[in-house]
């Protein structure tokens, strides 16, 4: 699932090797929300770091993300992982310009991927071969 947030650069980190392989870089963008402004910590992935290069700390920028989690040793643990950055007025090396009428706030994209089909509404994905329902209520 991929979100999109604008906000103020407010630091960004060294890229860090994790192992001989892959290497992440971390950043915060300070968000505005009433009185009381949220620091929300996200990260680059391997060839994606180099894309904070080009950005300076209190610049406004919009930061397009996925959600990801795991577990490790029964602990639990979140990631924002930023896959796209462009100056809050659109403008990017990496991508098109994005209306400036959208939405500041995260919110959820629909996938893109034109080859995967899925059933019409006028499929009938709850029957078998047999003409029986499937479903065991």
């Amino acid at each position: 699932m991929s979100y999109e947030v604008v906000g103020k650069l407010y630091k960004k980190f060294a890229t860090e090797s994790k192992s001989e392989k892959f290497q992440v870089r971390e950043f915060v963008i300070e968000i505005a929300d009433g009185s009381y402004p949220q620091l929300i910590k996200f990260q680059l992935a391997q060839e994606r770091c180099q894309l904070l290069d080009s950005y300076e700390e209190s610049e406004e920028i919009k930061v397009h993300f996925d959600l990801r989690g795991r577990e490790w040793q029964g602990k639990f643990f979140s990631t924002l992982n930023c896959w796209r950055l462009e100056k809050s007025d659109g403008s990017t090396a990496t991508a098109k310009p994005v209306s400036a009428a959208q939405n500041s706030s995260p919110k959820p994209t629909p996938p893109t991927n034109a080859g995967d089909s899925f059933p019409s509404l006028s499929d009938e994905p709850f029957k078998t071969t047999t003409g029986e329902d499937d479903l065991p209520f």
